[in-house]
């Protein structure tokens, strides 16, 4: 569902003007030009950005996952604002919704305004909340014409600048590792209590009272099991056509924060990884690869290894592991 590329290292001040999907088996590695830039009093010279996705399909017949990394989309524009993307689409009922999404939501969002040169948070949610809605409405058209009712959730990230923001929808999720002290260096990988798993994305199942009210709002039901009409567990999602008038929402939430040397690295998961493993268990384990000197292709591979042949997870299994490293 991917196209493989050469690994590569440039600078990280970029923008994107294209929406392909950059996954490659590959680690990735990414170079931030010598500016100097102050966070939270702490200045931040060089960084450098490695993300790598894995994937199994566990005991499923078929894999219904697709994904997203794209470090470097600045093409022939170097000047402009940098914006890495990285994203998880779960797949259910098929996986025609995931790939619909994985193909179309990035420009979507480029498209629907994501700053380029100058960072303003306010207009890049807003490009994020639109891109998602007109994937949703241009999916939901396609899926109408080809006779298909697939659905999908999604975890998203955007680093633009030295800003992420993470959107999700559906219960595929988004921890941060973030260590209690700024020291500028990959020093707080030596010491495995010394991170903190923050979840930064919000579960949308039928059953949570804000969801069930809005389901019944719109005519649904949410059964005894907590699934919508009996069926569907999420209540946000991509595509699910026959689900859409009784509630079923493809409108994220958006959370962002600013990036500085307390933040090591970033775990993104469909639920099949979070169904067995803990968000502080899943960030121990990553931290102890990275400290053992793992690449970031192997920690990828080794988590999802993990949770499909020692810890028996049933469902479609993928991860996407972002390491941020401090000069």
């Amino acid at each position: 569902m991917s196209e493989n590329q050469n690994q590569h290292k440039r600078e990280i001040d970029f923008d994107d003007s294209n929406a392909t999907n950059s996954a490659t088996k590959k680690s990735r590695v990414e170079n931030d030009e010598k500016t100097e830039v102050f966070l939270n009093t702490k200045k931040i010279d060089v960084f450098e950005i490695e993300a790598d996705a894995a994937e199994d399909k566990g005991s499923r017949h078929s894999m219904e996952d697709a994904w997203v990394v794209m470090l470097d989309g600045r093409a022939d524009s170097p000047q402009n604002l940098r914006c890495a993307h990285f994203a998880i689409y779960d797949g259910h009922g098929g996986r025609l919704a995931a790939e619909y999404a994985q193909k179309k939501l990035h420009a979507n969002v480029v498209s629907a305004g994501l700053p380029r040169e100058l960072l303003d948070v306010k207009a890049a949610k807003k490009a994020i909340l639109d891109g998602f809605r007109k994937t949703d409405e241009s999916l939901l058209h396609e899926s109408a014409s080809g006779g298909w009712q697939d659905g999908a959730t999604a975890v998203c990230v955007w680093v633009l600048g030295r800003t992420v923001f993470v959107a999700n929808i559906g219960d595929a999720k988004a921890v941060v590792a973030r260590s209690s002290v700024a020291d500028g260096s990959q020093n707080n990988l030596e010491g495995l209590s010394s991170l903190k798993a923050i979840v930064v994305t919000r579960e949308h199942k039928a059953i949570y009272p804000q969801e069930r009210s809005r389901i019944q709002k719109a005519g649904g039901t949410v059964s005894s099991n907590g699934r919508l009409q009996g069926r569907l567990e999420v209540s946000r999602a991509f595509g699910d056509s026959q689900f859409k008038k009784f509630g079923v929402v493809a409108t994220p939430d958006i959370h962002s924060f600013e990036l500085t040397d307390r933040e090591q690295f970033i775990i993104l998961g469909c639920d099949g990884l979070w169904g067995v493993f803990g968000p502080s268990d899943a960030v121990d384990f990553v931290q102890k690869l990275l400290q053992e000197g793992l690449s970031v292709t192997a920690v990828s591979r080794r988590l999802v290894k993990e949770a499909v042949l020692e810890r028996r997870c049933k469902d479609n299994c993928t991860a996407i592991v972002i390491v941020f490293k401090h000069k």
